[in-house]
């Protein structure tokens, strides 16, 4: 140690020395702090376990399925030059440049929800000559979450049951169990004592027009892109409902309304461009400008809520806007597992400010805002 450096400034410098070396740095330097040692254990699963083995197997393995999660969090540790330069580094390590430039490994893989995540964190690195390879793995898997959501979206969201009122489409949630007895007296066997109905009825639902404006404002994190599809899918399901204006908002530390693409959710998802800053306030604000009848609005603002902007401005932003009886809801997952992880201190300050906080799955979602707007 030089006579001029402090102890403070020895500690710093061994435990950059100790980052650097990773596992082989052995006892050199002091204890880290909670962020160095996030840093030091992010660093290592690159540069210190060798999990750089190419797979050709025609399966992700976990390693690679991890990846987009590995990386969302690498984004908020280190600044962006750096961060691109140890992407380029984990991609070509865990085997993903071959997934990402040759058409038949990508072929034998059996397109599911890691695979979809895997393609949409590294879109912009994808050869161009499997772009639309990707796009269709993609829309195969947003098309089965498409086939299980639209159903009961339509339905939490139609309208409320009319009684006595025969309807085409039968469901068992809408069987009229009085009307059918009712309606079947005659047919009563005294000698077995039962009822046969010769005719079932069902309460019809009476279509109603939504008088509300949704607005989905979706952090473009790479830690919420399940929840970022969901958002995605939900909100072009709800654009097709009669009497509903959907609003889809993205940011990082920019703000970008996707609301004109709506009709071709695929397209709206290779539009997003995950990672970067994370500036919630200016995207509040944002749509605080597209609300023209608060009352008859719900913001939705589905986020980790780690805010790297100003915390007070947020607030406030929430704050201002349930004084204009605009419903506000903080989702911090919105997939079907509905397990966040998020800033809990923010999120508690942001329901201090009246915003409603939850994670919920899409089907809860979609029956939380059939009672908002019943």
């Amino acid at each position: 140690m030089s006579e001029t450096e402090s102890e403070g400034d020895r500690l710093h410098r061994l435990n950059r020395w100790r980052m650097a070396l990773g596992r082989h740095a052995g006892d050199l330097g002091g204890g880290l702090s909670e962020r160095d040692a996030r840093i030091d254990g992010a660093l290592e699963v690159v540069y210190g376990r060798g999990l750089g083995r190419r797979s050709q197997s025609g399966t992700l393995d976990p390693s690679q399925i991890a990846l987009p999660e590995w990386l969302a969090d690498m984004r908020r540790l280190f600044p962006r030059s750096v961060f691109e330069a140890v992407q380029g580094h984990a991609i070509d390590r865990f085997g993903m440049s071959d997934l990402l430039a040759d058409p038949e490994l990508l072929a034998r893989l059996e397109p599911n929800r890691d695979l979809m995540k895997v393609l949409l964190t590294f879109k912009g690195r994808i050869d161009p000559r499997l772009a639309d390879m990707a796009r269709k793995i993609v829309a195969e898997v947003v098309d089965e979450i498409v086939r299980r959501l639209k159903p009961r979206m339509e339905r939490s969201l139609s309208g409320r049951r009319r009684r006595h009122r025969a309807v085409g489409l039968r469901s068992a949630a809408d069987f009229d169990l009085a009307g059918t007895v009712r309606s079947n007296l005659a047919h009563y066997d005294p000698q077995t004592r039962r009822l046969v109905p010769q005719r079932l009825r069902f309460n019809g639902r009476q279509s109603r027009r939504l008088p509300f404006t949704v607005i989905l404002c979706v952090d473009q994190s790479g830690s919420m892109l399940m929840s970022l599809v969901h958002a995605t899918v939900m909100a072009s399901i709800m654009a097709r409902l009669p009497g509903v204006e959907v609003r889809f908002v993205v940011f990082d530390t920019a703000v970008v309304d996707l609301s004109d693409r709506l009709d071709d959710p695929i397209d709206l998802l290779f539009a997003v461009q995950l990672g970067g800053g994370t500036n919630i306030g200016a995207a509040l604000a944002y749509c605080e400008s597209l609300i023209t009848q608060p009352s008859r609005t719900v913001l939705a603002l589905v986020s980790d809520f780690c805010e790297g902007a100003s915390v007070a401005r947020l607030v406030a932003a929430v704050r201002r806007l349930n004084e204009a009886r605009v419903v506000t809801l903080g989702l911090a997952a919105l997939d079907e597992a509905a397990t966040p992880v998020y800033d809990r201190a923010i999120a508690a300050r942001l329901a201090d400010a009246g915003m409603q906080v939850a994670a919920l799955t899409p089907d809860r979602f979609a029956e939380w805002l059939a009672d908002i707007i019943a």
